[in-house]
């Protein structure tokens, strides 16, 4: 217990020091609440619409990418740092491994390219209306209106 007390202090300074500044700062700053204020921050943009309107699955799709990417680094400097000084057997079996690794990471970026995860045009994607512009007819309609003529 003894050769972690220094640690034991100083993560007690730490929290104390992280909670000290979060009370002094409500304590001491200002309190005047505005409408300007208390109105959600969109990039200095006006909100549009409600809150509670669905994402475009876009987002998502960026999310797993970044894990893709994300856990593809932890894995793979992992087993770097222990595959240069290892025997012979594992080096053997961690590389078939690393091949299967590998084989479902480019089948996670082939779906992710696939799906258009990385194609962020939105006038493709998004109804017009949410552009601001006015409203296409449907284009069966459309294509039904062109035969008929």
């Amino acid at each position: 217990m003894q050769e972690y007390l220094g640690i034991l202090v100083l993560m007690g300074f730490a929290a104390f020091l992280c909670g000290a500044l979060v009370t002094l700062s409500w304590f001491l700053g200002p309190k005047k609440f505005t409408p300007y204020k208390a109105s959600p921050y969109e990039c200095g943009v006006e909100p549009i619409g409600d809150a509670h309107e669905r994402f475009p699955i876009k987002f998502y799709l960026v999310a797993i990418i970044f894990i893709l990417f994300d856990i593809e680094v932890v894995f793979l400097w992992s087993w770097m740092t222990v595959f240069k000084n290892a025997d012979t057997e594992f080096m053997v079996f961690s590389f078939f491994e690393f091949l299967a690794y590998m084989a479902t990471w480019v089948l996670g970026y082939v779906y992710a390219v696939r799906v258009g995860a990385m194609d962020w045009d939105e006038t493709t994607s998004l109804a017009p209306e949410k552009l601001g512009l006015p409203a296409e007819p449907d284009r069966i309609d459309a294509i039904f209106a062109g035969s008929a003529q």
